[in-house]
């Protein structure tokens, strides 16, 4: 599956993985778009900018030693998105998901949650946390 579509009280909106948004110049692993499933298949919806609600990052890696340097490239994502929408969409929100989290990244994690540089953040290993990440993406 590429992306899912649906309606809310917001509008339509598309959830699609793995797609390169030229404003960033890299490919981002979870992008919510502001339009409907045909807007979305005709290609274009990368190249706006004000269409993109939410972009995110993923890293499934599990082992625990590698899982700092999974947050850091993350983080480091996440800045370049968050400084390409400057601009052009300022309001643009990020997240992230990690299936490993370990103490002293999630510490910065939760910093960033708290001050709002960071819109939301999982922990694909605790089902509630995925769970409300979903929530949280269809409210959107």
């Amino acid at each position: 599956m590429k992306a899912v579509s649906w309606e809310n009280e917001h509008g339509s909106r598309t959830f699609a993985f793995n797609l390169n948004i030229p404003v960033v110049g890299k490919n981002i692993d979870l992008c919510l778009f502001n339009c409907n499933h045909e807007h979305y298949a005709n290609g274009d919806i990368v190249s706006q900018v004000t269409a993109a609600i939410m972009l995110g990052e993923l890293k499934g890696g599990i082992d625990p030693a590698g899982a700092d340097e999974h947050w850091k490239t993350a983080s480091t994502a996440l800045d370049g998105i968050r400084n390409s929408f400057r601009n052009g969409n300022p309001s643009i929100q990020t997240s992230f998901i990690g299936a490993a989290i370990e103490n002293s990244m999630a510490e910065e994690i939760f910093s960033q949650l708290q001050t709002q540089k960071l819109s939301f953040a999982a922990n694909l290993t605790k089902p509630e946390q995925v769970y409300e990440y979903c929530k949280w993406l269809l409210s959107l």
